[in-house]
């Protein structure tokens, strides 16, 4: 099924401990090593904009894409004149008018795509709308984070707008975890006694190693320039949990987009 559907209604409010702040401040730390501080920059799997609306802030011209159309309804409710584009597509298929100087991809929006050749037509597309000398930064969680951390693990919170159970099952063979997410969500009702929705989703991501990325990045044509520990220009550890890629625009024949 469509991944953040009912999600969508609560995502923000459960993830309110993540400290986008200081992850934009990274990836612009990033960008900067390479010399990119303005232009069109493209999110992919932006979902309800948090990221894409920090880095409209940092003086980018943003487009944000996600699948999921509950997702950017509520990331449009928030664009607050940023002048940002939100477009409804699957990161394997997008299309875009011209090239963009960056792309981005974080919280783990590249582990939802679970097979390789799929993953090898993102990077394809990417190096595809990249400028002449342009970056892509994605992260990813690592296989250690879970089969260690998130494997057959039960997530649960509750609070008065809503709950949520969040199931992990790890398949060790196939490198797939498999969310399974119960949620209530708090109706809007004049009566004085409360009531929830209950909605269940079920998503899937996959865990790839560092080898396996760089190979489908050099497929791609795109070139490798570093990977870090996430949050550091360190080397990933076997205890890494989250990893950023950082890759250029390479050279790819019949390359015919460029911006007018």
């Amino acid at each position: 099924m469509e991944a953040y559907t009912s999600f969508a209604q609560v995502y923000d409010m459960f993830m309110d401990d993540i400290p986008y702040d200081e992850w934009c401040k990274y990836l612009l730390e990033i960008l900067h090593k390479h010399n990119i501080d303005s232009g069109l920059m493209l999110e992919l799997g932006c979902g309800t904009g948090s990221v894409t609306r920090r880095m409209a802030d940092a003086g980018f011209s943003m487009i944000g894409i996600d699948n999921s159309e509950d997702m950017l309804s509520i990331a449009r409710e928030h664009e607050e004149d940023k002048g940002i584009l939100y477009l409804l597509q699957d990161m394997t298929e997008f299309e875009l008018y011209g090239t963009v100087s960056a792309v981005i991809s974080i919280c783990d929006s590249i582990n939802y795509i679970t097979e390789e050749e799929d993953l090898l037509k993102v990077f394809k597309l990417v190096n595809n709308y990249l400028e002449q000398d342009g970056v892509f930064v994605f992260d990813m969680n690592t296989e250690y984070k879970y089969r260690e951390v998130m494997g057959d693990n039960v997530i649960a919170e509750n609070r008065e707008e809503g709950s949520f159970i969040w199931e992990n099952t790890y398949y060790e063979d196939e490198k797939i975890n498999e969310y399974d997410l119960t949620l209530y969500v708090k109706k809007n009702s004049c009566d004085e006694e409360e009531t929830y929705s209950r909605f269940e989703e079920t998503h899937y991501q996959k865990a790839y190693s560092v080898d396996i990325v760089k190979e489908l990045i050099k497929k791609a044509g795109l070139e490798f320039v570093a990977v870090y520990d996430a949050f550091t220009f360190d080397e990933p550890s076997e205890t890494s949990e989250r990893v950023y890629f950082v890759v250029k625009e390479g050279y790819q024949e019949g390359k015919a987009y460029t911006n007018k």
